[in-house]
């Protein structure tokens, strides 16, 4: 029954519309009650929420992190560049390559299985000799003959020419090797007199490359959210190799990679 407190209220309120206290008499006859919103489906978060903002914060943090992680890898190959510069023999071959692979710290990685053995910083040449914009790749492993997987340090690959280069530029999972039609020679070896390749690979580390007579690189994977984070922007492998505005950022890179002119062989193009 409707409480007499309802009909007291209706008695006071004279200026109610009449539509309103029929409304309000149906509901309180009923007991009906105006439902709570919707739930959110599964995996959405409501707008307005507290688990919204966290979630916006938790994924601008992880952007954060990958910009020092992208930040960190320039240094680190910076400093990998300055000791690669200062190998004799190191300037001339330099500064006839098409571009430049470095991997700060290689570890060996399980091989066919997605595993990643490092990550690296990609430099190309641009049409006026100058360094380009940095890429981010990584490598799943190394073969060196018929061994499978190097013991670990940093390295650093020089493209020699254009078919070293365009695998990085236009595909993804890749390898440079022989079988892939690319010939990688170990730099310690060809300063001894072995034939000069399309890829030279170089270790900062005694031993990375043993007494390798061919090395294959495999599994090579553009790092796409690495070098988004890092441009700011979405962007394909081609598009920041090839991106026309420099980036301030690499330039300590690209410094550590230049070459002084007395030092510097004829190079090729």
């Amino acid at each position: 029954m409707v409480s007499t407190s309802f009909f007291r209220a209706v008695h006071n309120a004279p200026r109610i519309g009449a539509a309103v206290l029929a409304a309000c008499l149906l509901l309180a006859v009923a007991g009906v009650h105006v439902p709570a919103p919707a739930a959110p489906a599964d995996g959405q978060v409501a707008p307005g929420t507290a688990a919204q903002s966290e979630r916006a914060e938790t994924g601008s943090d992880t952007v954060a992190r990958r910009q020092q992680a992208a930040a960190k890898r320039l240094v680190d190959a910076a400093t990998v560049a300055r000791t690669l510069v200062s190998t004799p023999g190191m300037p001339t071959l330099l500064s006839g390559a098409r571009g430049i692979y470095i991997v700060p710290t290689y570890a060996r990685a399980a091989l066919g299985i997605g595993g990643v053995g490092g990550s690296g910083v990609l430099l190309v040449r641009r049409p006026d000799g100058n360094w380009g914009n940095p890429a981010f790749f990584n490598i799943g492993g190394i073969n060196i003959g018929l061994q499978a997987g190097a013991e670990g340090g940093a390295l650093a690959l020089l493209l020699l020419n254009d078919k070293a280069v365009e695998g990085f530029r236009k595909r993804n999972n890749f390898s440079l090797s022989a079988d892939a039609g690319v010939t990688v020679v170990d730099f310690a070896r060809m300063a001894r007199g072995s034939t000069r390749g399309d890829v030279v690979a170089w270790s900062g580390g005694k031993g990375l490359f043993g007494n390798a007579v061919t090395i294959g690189i495999n599994d090579i994977h553009f790092n796409q959210r690495l070098t988004e984070a890092y441009d700011g922007k979405p962007a394909t492998a081609l598009q920041a190799i090839d991106g026309t505005q420099l980036d301030p950022q690499a330039e300590p890179l690209r410094q550590a990679l230049a070459v002084p002119a007395a030092t510097a062989g004829p190079g090729a193009r």
